[in-house]
């Protein structure tokens, strides 16, 4: 079938998966991330230029080194998520998901009746036509992520909440807008900080849900993982590729003066 749903399977058996944001709305970008071994990339509709039919060449690149593609959308409005993942991604991250019923409308939005209210058409995800209704639909509805981000004080408020809504796979950590939200920018490991991550923690363990999260750097990344998080989101494509064209001058520079 057309849904790829080896990083949802991995994730639910307590497995930890590594992937990056992509924002830079280029299929030789994603191409080169999935040869490079991530598990899944995340294209950003929220905070870089990409739309549905941008990111849909990025999709085929994924798929072509056998990578897991998700999308993060802009909003969690009805057509804005049916126009994502008829394009055929493997799951999608919804955005500020402050309360139940931005939740629920957003999970409604992803299924097919009688679970939800996705509407149906013959487009990429379904294979063109080429996949049986009955047995896409019950794919789509079963195999499909559906994440959404917690990343504000109100957000982690109504977490327990949020996470009882069936459908719901993964809450993912937005740590530096949760840190605003907290009135601590970009202070990650603050006592307000360490308090609100360990009820998300607390609660995705509760609820069975998978906790993911934003890192930076390797020692982020292994404390989060001593924490208890599986989904790890690391960088993005613009960071890493401005991180290694700085080391490039910043060594070349050296070479220059040392002559």
């Amino acid at each position: 079938m057309v849904i790829r749903s080896a990083l949802k399977k991995k994730l639910l058996k307590g497995e930890t998966a590594l992937g990056t944001f992509a924002g830079m709305d280029s299929t030789d970008a994603v191409e080169i991330i999935g040869r490079s071994g991530f598990d899944f990339v995340i294209l950003d509709m929220e905070h870089a230029p990409g739309a549905p039919n941008s990111i849909m060449g990025q999709i085929r690149a994924a798929e072509g080194t056998g990578m897991n593609v998700l999308a993060r959308l802009p909003n969690v409005e009805r057509t804005t998520v049916l126009r994502t993942l008829d394009i055929g991604v493997s799951g999608v991250l919804a955005p500020q998901v402050n309360d139940t019923a931005t939740a629920r409308s957003f999970i409604d939005a992803t299924l097919y009746p009688p679970l939800g209210c996705r509407g149906f058409a013959p487009t990429r995800a379904a294979g063109y036509g080429s996949a049986p209704i009955l047995d896409y639909i019950a794919e789509a509805n079963s195999d499909l992520l559906r994440m959404v981000q917690c990343e504000t004080e109100q957000a982690v408020g109504d977490v327990d909440e949020i996470a009882s809504i069936p459908g719901i796979d993964l809450i993912f950590v937005g740590p530096y807008d949760l840190s605003l939200s907290l009135g601590i920018p970009g202070d990650l490991f603050h006592p307000k900080m360490v308090e609100a991550v360990d009820k998300i923690l607390a609660v995705c363990k509760k609820s069975g849900k998978i906790a993911g999260i934003f890192v930076s750097s390797p020692e982020e990344m292994k404390k989060r993982l001593a924490q208890g998080f599986t989904f790890f989101a690391y960088s993005m494509d613009t960071l890493i590729f401005s991180a290694a064209t700085r080391a490039i001058v910043d060594t070349a520079r050296r070479a220059i003066a040392e002559k």
